[in-house]
């Protein structure tokens, strides 16, 4: 890192579900010897052929219990790959199932219990609310502060994410998921848009879930932060591992502040946002919560070389 910057914090940041591919991670482990070490670990942790799962088509990928350790185990895979050519985090963060590799990138916990605990979060997620009676709903360029003034009148339906300006997603029981979408529409938001999803993620419906997750907490080991990570509950800096297993827990059922973390970030001097995972929904994201700010990504072999480079040239805010 004496080439880069030291003024300018960079920050990694992990995408949630639905960056999802078939193929993505299949280039580092054909060139990683270190990226191709994650994966086989993570199917031996597993008892899953990560390979199929993650590089070739099939239908599980998009399945919430299979989705999960699949996208943790592919950008912890890449992450290795990155921080080996030096480039380290000042800051990390991940969306929802992304905070797991945001913590074991800070040093907070193993990459295999990370994986471990995600594989059970996803089962858990996608089998505590009976399929049909949970909902999601996509709320486009409509203030925040409009939403929550009309969520306050629809019992049983609350914020699941704060993605960024313009894009707030809802949760709960799908029937009030479907009022509250009309009444958004009928208040002003240009467009609502349900999600196909398997249950009503981060709603109170799946307090029962984080309650579950604590028991598989209480046999996981973590360790002291290398730097700190925003986290998806409060938005606030977490220095101080010993907060992690209640705020993992409490993520399962509140509302993940990425837009407010994200402010957190920029707040706390990050210039260099890295975006490692499939897809650049967070690079998108970052375009309308604060345009200033440019977002590398790692989504391909080809992009360490990239990015490292346009780290070393200073490209940036």
């Amino acid at each position: 890192m004496s080439e880069l910057d030291k003024m300018s914090k960079i920050a990694f940041i992990y995408p949630g579900q639905g960056a999802q591919k078939a193929g993505m991670g299949a280039d580092f482990y054909e060139n990683s010897a270190s990226a191709r070490e994650i994966f086989e670990k993570a199917s031996k942790v597993l008892d899953l052929d990560m390979k199929a799962l993650c590089f070739e088509e099939n239908d599980r990928l998009d399945l919430t219990e299979y989705t999960q350790a699949a996208m943790v185990t592919t950008c912890l895979a890449m992450t290795k790959v990155l921080t080996e050519t030096g480039v380290e985090p000042d800051l990390t963060a991940g969306l929802s199932l992304g905070e797991y590799a945001a913590i074991a990138a800070a040093g907070g916990m193993d990459d295999m219990d990370a994986v471990r605990l995600v594989r059970k979060r996803g089962i858990l997620m996608q089998d505590t609310v009976p399929a049909g009676e949970g909902g999601m709903c996509a709320v486009m360029a409509m203030d925040v502060e409009k939403i929550e003034e009309v969520l306050e009148d629809i019992p049983d339906v609350g914020i699941a994410n704060y993605n960024c300006p313009g894009q707030i997603v809802i949760t709960g029981k799908k029937g009030a998921v479907e009022n509250a979408a009309a009444k958004l529409k009928e208040a002003g938001a240009r467009r609502t848009m349900m999600l196909n999803v398997s249950g009503p993620f981060h709603s109170p419906l799946l307090v029962p879930a984080g309650e579950e997750l604590a028991r598989e907490l209480e046999h996981t080991d973590l360790h002291p932060l290398r730097v700190p990570y925003v986290t998806n509950v409060t938005a606030e800096k977490v220095g101080d591992i010993a907060k992690t297993k209640g705020l993992l827990v409490r993520q399962m059922s509140s509302p993940v502040r990425w837009m407010q973390s994200m402010e957190t970030m920029i707040a706390d001097g990050v210039k260099q946002f890295i975006e490692i995972g499939p897809g650049k929904t967070l690079a998108g994201f970052m375009k309308k919560i604060d345009p200033r700010y440019k977002v590398h990504n790692i989504a391909v072999w080809e992009d360490i070389e990239k990015v490292t480079a346009a780290l070393k040239g200073g490209e940036g805010c």
